[in-house]
This record gives C-alpha cells, structure tokens and sequence, in this order.
C-alpha cells in the first residue's frame, strides 16, 4: 500500500483488532483506531481516515450484532426504531459540523461521561437484571427519541457512541448490560451505514487498508462478542466502566490541557 510500510500495516492490523474487541463488548473502539490512523498518515486527509475508520468499524460492529442476535433475545421492539432514527440524524449532525465546531461540545461530553460512570458504579444493581420498562406506543416513540439523538452525535462528533447507548438502553428501557451492548451494535451498523452513504461516494476511503483492517476488526469482535456472550452482563459492566474511565481521561487531557 503506497506511504505505509509494513510495521506501521501491522500497527494498523493490531489497532483494528483490538478497536473489534473493545467495541463488540462496550463501544469505543474509535478510541483506538482513529488515532492509529492519523498517526500512521499523518499526511492523509482526515475524512478519508474518517471513512476507512468507518468502513473497518461497520464490518466488526455487524459481526458483532449477529453474533449477540443469534445467541441473545434481541429486543427488537427498542432497537428497530432506533436505528431508524439514528441513521436519519446521523445526517442531520454531520451537516450540523458546518455550523457549530465539534470541539464546543468537549467540555458537556466530559461532563456526560462523568455522569454516566458514577451512576453505574454508585449503582451496583445498575443493568444486572433485563427488565424492560416500556411497552407500545411510549415503547416506540422513545426509541425515536434516543436513537435520533445518538444518530446525531454520531454524525457531528463520534467518540463514545456505543457506550452512551449501552446506557442510555439500559437507564431509560430497563435492559441488562448485555443487552443494551447487542442493541446498540445495531444502531451502531445503522449510523456507519449513513456515515458511509457521504464518505463513499465522496472518494473519502483507502480501499485496500480498509480492507485490511476490516477482516482484523471482525476477528476482533469475534472475540470480545464470545467473552460478552460467556460472562454475561457482570463482565460487559466491568468492561463498560474501564472504558468509560479511559474516554474521560482522554476528553479532559483534550479539553484542558
């Protein structure tokens, strides 16, 4: 692959696979291969590495979502009406970057993220048991409402959405860790797929590399998808709080310093 010699491809393939494990658990793996990404081509224009990152994700996230489909109750209901709307709003928010600069919304980030990790360790019970709370119309409409809204910070900022919707699912429609984590993989395949529908045709991709990076991404989440599915929700919390934990050390040292 022309600029890139074979350590920095093996430092991508390993990013990759470890962005496909930590996102099939908890979400967040743009933590990792984004920065990986801009470190390896410095020179690249940053929504091409936006578009490959995303071509690499979706295949993962995807694998992810059938793997937890096949193995776990999957509350459709919720998660159908959500991806829905998130991938409606994705494009709202990306067009919304023109307006308002994504580095505004670092500091309430921050703070949202603080929020969610003393809630879920302050309540030890917090997504231990799967006890949906709505049913019908009020069902639906709120998976509207939480899908388009992530749908829409997706769009216009990103980091951490796979963890704010394993919350948000478990905070506001009773669901378990595990869960939240499968129906956010869907919303997740939904909100790449819209990201996709401007990076493609735009040219904003490295076809080969993102190849590359999604097979690794794949074999990534078979993994973290197997552990989610064999220790349950208590391994999905753990996991959720450490990533959590990593997100606000990078957002504060990105808002402060």
């Amino acid at each position: 692959m022309p600029g890139l010699d074979d350590s920095l491809l093996v430092g991508l393939a390993i990013a990759a696979l470890f962005a496909g494990f930590i996102d099939a658990v908890v979400g967040g793996g743009g933590l990792i291969q984004i920065p990986a990404l801009f470190n390896a081509l410095p020179t690249e224009i940053p929504a091409t590495l936006f578009g490959t990152n995303k071509f690499a994700s979706i295949f993962g996230t995807a694998n992810a979502a059938w793997g937890y489909a096949r193995r776990v109750r999957m509350p459709w209901r919720t998660t159908l009406p959500a991806a829905v709307a998130a991938f409606a709003c994705s494009y709202v928010g990306a067009m919304a970057v023109a307006w308002l600069p994504p580095a505004m919304l670092r500091p309430l980030i921050l703070l949202l993220l603080i929020v969610a990790a003393a809630y879920t360790f302050g309540h030890r019970d917090f997504g231990a048991l799967h006890q949906p709370q709505h049913t019908g119309r009020r069902e639906f409409v709120y998976a509207l409402v939480l899908g388009g809204a992530i749908g829409f910070y997706d769009g216009f900022f990103g980091p951490g959405t796979g963890s704010f919707l394993i919350f948000l699912f478990i905070r506001f429609f009773g669901f378990d860790f595990l869960h939240a984590s499968a129906a956010s993989k869907v919303v997740n395949v939904a909100t790449n797929l819209a990201a996709l529908g401007f990076f493609i045709p735009h040219g904003h991709l490295l076809p080969l590399l993102a190849v590359l990076m999604a097979g690794c991404n794949v074999l990534g989440s078979l993994l973290g998808t197997h552990l989610a599915l064999r220790h349950g929700s208590g391994f999905v919390r753990k996991a959720f709080l450490c990533v959590v934990g990593v997100f606000i050390l990078k957002f504060a040292h990105d808002t402060f310093v």
